[in-house]
């Protein structure tokens, strides 16, 4: 199967990530699953939830493996399960609602003692303010109610009088503003229980273990307990024994209790209970976690190889079995829930290659055979098939019948100020979703004149500019120099040099006399900015996500420096890329207004490149969009930003087909007949 591994990995070491996975635990997890002859790819789910979102939708994974806990919000564990289901995608563990209980450790406690079955008396505490002592017997233990891996519990939990519990409710509430727990502290043994779903004929308990505490620990602690310092800072001084050492009625008393709690509650495919043993023997259950640790040599380990499985892999592929089954699905390596869809890819090839700014550059914004190949590598690593289009004069005749689902489109068009918007445009005759900007965004941003107007109207800073025909215009009234003067309708930098800055009228008009013979359209010409350049990239639709910024920094001073066409050919020492720019909060901040401006005022979609400058106070300056930026790996300006954004070339090539796929389905989902 095709699956992926969503997870939040443990960068610090601190209690606000004690959830999380540890970097191990992540690595051990991707091995076992490739072991087992799946096709993985690892999620690491902080950040925007529409990243999240695009990267699920590419990548159409026959099975999510997921142990993502969140971040944020008494419900973040449910978070995931829920957005699973959204999404129709197949997901290991329990759903969001059965998530949500078991993180809600009064819910939860109020269900089980509903159902019959033994738990500690407690109360609920959210302020202090009119607090009464609850009717409850001491000790009492104190804990926070929406936590899990014993954040907020220490050997301090356990008070003995109304003046210490009132202390200790005041000393956590702020930190834990969402409740606390208060409830009877028992005396005895603790157990875990590791509990696995039946797959087959197999057992759905995996096991019964004991917490042993190390003895010079027991010495200085008179209420021994399962605190967070014991399970993140000092494991030495406790360690776990499978099986427990406990009379055989015990132990099946324990398994019963553990499966009329999972059934209670609704938890699927693994968890993990933990209870105490009074000295007379009776079970009480004290918490369930519906998203436990897997990491290995963890207690869902342990139980697991008490309860006969031989190894981690086997745990993981019982856990990947659990979910199949449910979801009727083969958990067979191979196998695949969803057909691959068909991917075109239309681009326009690179056959001759600039190699000076005086040189032929008719296909300077084409891509070469490399590019073409790294893309299709790519797309297809998401599981899908690609159909290679050349967007010549004989597309439109091929395109219609090629059974395609979704378009990845890269093609740049042939002819006059509209070329980009021709292949968008055909596809919007046929019905076909496609990535990046449709065909009037796309024919309005090359004319960087009409851009201008538009984004300026929006409110966005641009340059004064003008558009200059012939090159004998006269000045728009109060034009000030020095100016730049490039073509209105080019990219990747064409026509633009080092000397294309004018320094008075005369040179202006040399210079786009010049310009409208060699590309036979008009010239712009702007007033020239001084100050830092950038260029930013965006992923996304109606709330793109802002890539850091990338200076482009001049290393030889000139008077005035350009990004010219020489500078993208190849490698020169003239100029640096720093991404993520070291700029201040308040300079990143403008920037990325700039640019999240532009990108919405062009009324742009799935991916762009704005490049912004700064004028001689530093405001930053909207200069121009580029919504098909190049995607040659590690040397487009995209890619590099990416790059720094944390995104592989595949994971970049993802994002931006995510949006097209979900056209895709909800075209589909709008063609298909309701039920009734």
């Amino acid at each position: 199967m095709r699956i992926v591994f969503t997870h939040n990995l443990r960068v610090l070491h601190r209690e606000e990530e004690a959830d999380f996975d540890a970097p191990e635990t992540v690595a051990a997890l991707t091995a076992a699953l490739t072991r087992l002859g799946h096709e993985v790819e690892p999620l690491e789910v902080s950040g925007p939830a529409a990243r999240l979102v695009a990267r699920l939708e590419a990548a159409a994974p026959d099975l999510v493996f997921n142990t993502a806990s969140g971040r944020f919000g008494r419900g973040r564990e449910a978070f995931y399960p829920d957005l699973f289901e959204q999404l129709e995608l197949p997901f290991t563990g329990s759903d969001a609602q059965a998530t949500a209980i078991s993180r809600d450790k009064r819910l939860s406690k109020l269900l089980l003692a509903q159902a019959g079955l033994p738990t500690p008396r407690f109360a609920y505490v959210t302020t202090l303010e009119g607090f009464t002592p609850p009717d409850l017997r001491p000790p009492l233990l104190v804990k926070p109610n929406f936590e899990g891996s014993s954040k907020g519990i220490t050997s301090a939990s356990v008070v003995h009088d109304m003046a210490a519990l009132r202390a200790r409710i005041a000393e956590l509430l702020p930190l834990y503003p969402a409740g606390l727990i208060i409830e009877e502290f028992i005396a005895g043994r603790d157990l875990v229980v590791p509990w696995l779903a039946r797959v087959g004929a197999g057992a759905d308990v995996a096991g019964v273990g004991e917490v042993c505490y190390a003895a010079p620990w027991l010495d200085t602690h008179s209420h021994p307990l399962y605190e967070y310092d014991l399970k993140h800072r000092e494991p030495q001084n406790v360690s776990l024994r499978f099986p427990a050492d406990l009379p055989p009625a015990v132990l099946a008393e324990v398994g019963r209790l553990a499966r009329r709690a999972v059934a209670v509650l609704e938890l699927r495919d693994f968890a993990r209970l933990d209870l105490r043993l009074t000295p007379e023997g009776r079970p009480c259950i004290v918490s369930v976690t519906a998203l436990p640790s897997l990491h290995e040599g963890g207690s869902m380990h342990q139980g697991a190889l008490a309860a006969g499985l031989p190894d981690y892999t086997a745990l993981v592929d019982h856990i990947v079995r659990s979910a199949a089954a449910r979801f009727g699905l083969s958990a067979k390596a191979g196998a695949t829930r969803r057909a691959a869809l068909r991917v075109g890819f239309t681009f326009n090839v690179k056959r001759k290659a600039a190699k000076s700014a005086g040189d032929d550059d008719s296909q300077a914004e084409y891509d070469s055979p490399a590019t073409i190949d790294a893309i299709k590598t790519a797309i297809a690593s998401f599981g899908h098939t690609v159909v290679e289009l050349e967007a010549t004069a004989e597309l439109p005749a091929v395109i219609g019948s090629a059974g395609l689902d979704v378009v990845f489109n890269m093609a740049e068009g042939l002819h006059g100020r509209n070329r980009e918007s021709a292949v968008p445009a055909i596809l919007e005759l046929l019905s076909i979703p496609y990535t990046g900007s449709d065909s009037a965004t796309m024919a309005l941003t090359l004319d960087k004149a009409l851009a201008k107007r538009v984004v300026a109207q929006h409110g966005v800073a641009t340059p004064a500019f003008f558009v200059m025909h012939t090159g004998n215009e006269k000045l728009p009234p109060g034009f000030t120099f020095p100016a730049i003067c490039k073509p209105v309708a080019e990219g990747s930098s064409k026509g633009v040099q080092g000397s294309s800055v004018a320094r008075d009228e005369a040179e202006l008009r040399a210079f786009a006399r010049e310009l409208i013979t060699r590309y036979r359209q008009p010239a712009l010409v702007e007033v020239f900015l001084p100050g830092r350049e950038f260029t930013v990239g965006l992923l996304g639709e109606k709330r793109p996500r802002v890539l850091p910024p990338m200076e482009i920094v001049f290393t030889r001073p000139t008077e005035h420096p350009v990004y010219s066409f020489e500078h993208k050919l190849a490698f020169t020492d003239d100029v640096r890329y720093d991404c993520p720019a070291n700029v201040d909060a308040r300079l990143l901040r403008d920037i990325e207004d700039v640019a999240r401006g532009a990108f919405i005022a062009l009324g742009c979609r799935d991916v762009a490149r704005i490049d912004v400058r700064c004028d001689a106070r530093g405001k930053v300056n909207f200069i121009e969009c580029n919504p098909l930026p190049g995607l040659t790996p590690d040397w487009s300006d995209l890619c590099i930003i990416a790059k720094a954004a944390g995104l592989s070339y595949p994971e970049l090539i993802g994002e931006i087909l995510a949006p097209a796929i979900r056209r895709h389905h909800e075209r589909r989902r709008a063609a298909s007949p309701r039920r009734t």
